[in-house]
C-alpha cells in the first residue's frame, strides 16, 4: 500500500510541477493498520495515509487558530493562503512582482487561491475533490494500474477513499487524508473527522496521528523480540465493540502504560500481567473520569518525536471530560467496563 501511494504521489507531483497548486509530499501511513494492531478482520481493514501539503512557490500558509488565547490548546484552525515574494529564487515566476509577459503566463496557470480556497482559506472539501479528480485522471500512468482496478468511492467529503481490486479478487480500501505540518513538528492540521458534519470546510483539525505512529515505531525498537505489546492492544480494542468506549481511549491508555512500564515487561511471558495492568488503568481512569491526552504536558515523550514547543506547557487535556459533565454516561461507562 505504501509503495503504491509513493508511486501515485510521484506521478501527481510531476503533473503539478508547473502549476501554482500545492506540493504533494510523500504519504505517511497512519493509524492502527500501519502501527500493527488493527482490531478489524483483514478483509475490513482500511489503510489510512496522510499526504502533507506544502504551499506552492510564491505562496505561504498562515495558520489562524480558532478561539481566544484563553482557550488553549486550540484544536481547530483555518489555513490562510497568502502570496509571498519569490524574486530571489532563480527561474521562478513571482506572483507579486512580474513583467507583463510573465503576468499573462501567470493568469493562465492553475492557482491554489482560485481552485482550492474559499475566501483565501484552504478548503478541505475542495482539496479532497481536487485530489480525487487527479487520481481518476492519472491512475493509468501508475505501474500498479495493470494489477489493480481502481474506484474512487463517494462516501467521504474530507478525504479520498480508494477501492483497489486485484485480478485475484482481493480488495483494498485506502483513505487518503490531507494535512499541513505545524512547523517542523510531527503534529499536523488535517482533514476533520467525517462524522463532524457541523464543521465548516475551511476548518482543519489538529492531528497527532504521525506522532503516534513514531511513538509505536520507537517502542518496537525497544521491546524484547516479538510484538506481544501490539497483540495486547489488538485484543483490548477488539472487545470494545458494542460499547461506548472508543478505540482511541484504549489506545491512549495503552500509550501511557507503554511509556511508563519498563520495556522488559512487554515480553510474551508477561502478556497476562500487562493485560491486567491495561484494564486496571482503564478502570481507574473511568472511576476518576480523567484520561490525559498523551502529548500535552508529558515530559516523558521520546526525543525522536518532535512536538510544537507549546505542547510541553499545555495543561493536560481530559479525554473523558464528557463523563464529568454527564453522570448518566459515567454510570453507563462503568457498567460497560464490567461487562468487558
Amino acid at each position: 500500500v505504501k509503495e503504491l501511494m509513493d508511486d501515485l504521489v510521484q506521478v501527481l507531483r510531476l503533473r503539478l510541477s508547473n502549476t501554482f497548486l500545492p506540493k504533494l509530499q510523500p504519504a505517511i501511513g497512519v493509524g492502527s493498520s500501519f502501527e500493527g494492531w488493527s482490531p478489524y478482520e483483514v478483509d475490513n481493514v482500511i489503510y489510512h495515509l496522510l499526504v502533507p501539503l506544502k504551499p506552492p512557490i510564491g505562496h505561504k500558509f498562515c495558520l489562524q487558530p480558532l478561539g481566544s488565547r484563553w482557550q488553549m490548546p486550540v484544536k481547530d484552525s483555518r489555513i490562510r493562503v497568502e502570496l509571498n515574494c519569490s524574486c530571489e529564487r532563480q527561474n521562478t515566476l513571482c506572483l507579486l512582482h512580474h513583467t507583463k509577459r510573465q503576468g499573462r503566463r501567470i493568469r493562465k496557470a492553475p492557482k491554489i487561491l482560485d481552485i482550492l480556497c474559499t475566501h483565501s482559506y484552504l478548503d478541505v472539501e475542495k482539496v479532497a475533490d481536487w485530489f480525487k479528480d487527479l487520481v481518476k485522471k492519472f491512475w493509468k500512468e501508475l505501474p500498479e494500474a495493470h494489477h489493480y482496478r481502481m474506484k474512487v468511492l463517494p462516501y467521504s467529503h474530507n478525504s479520498c477513499l480508494l477501492q483497489l481490486k486485484s485480478a485475484s479478487g482481493s480488495i483494498f480500501i485506502l483513505e487518503i487524508l490531507f494535512g499541513v505540518q505545524q512547523g517542523d513538528s510531527d503534529i499536523f492540521l488535517s482533514s476533520p473527522p467525517e462524522a463532524d458534519t457541523n464543521t465548516e470546510s475551511t476548518v482543519w483539525t489538529m492531528s497527532s496521528l504521525v506522532a503516534e505512529g513514531k511513538f509505536f515505531s520507537h517502542i518496537a525498537k525497544e521491546v524484547p523480540c516479538g510484538s506481544y505489546h501490539l497483540k495486547c492492544l489488538h485484543l483490548c480494542t477488539s472487545v470494545l465493540e458494542g460499547t461506548d468506549l472508543s478505540r482511541y481511549i484504549m489506545k491512549t491508555v495503552f500509550m501511557h502504560l507503554l511509556n511508563t512500564t519498563p520495556v522488559s515487561g512487554w515480553s510474551k511471558r508477561d502478556c497476562l500481567m500487562r493485560l491486567a495492568d491495561i484494564m486496571r488503568y482503564l478502570h481507574c481512569c473511568l472511576e476518576q473520569k480523567k484520561l490525559n491526552f498523551f502529548f500535552y504536558g508529558n515530559a516523558e515523550i521520546p526525543r525522536e518525536i518532535i512536538l510544537p514547543p507549546d505542547f510541553k506547557t499545555y495543561e493536560p487535556y481530559n479525554l473523558l471530560q464528557h463523563l464529568v459533565q454527564n453522570p448518566a454516561a459515567h454510570a453507563e461507562a462503568l457498567r460497560q467496563f464490567e461487562e468487558i
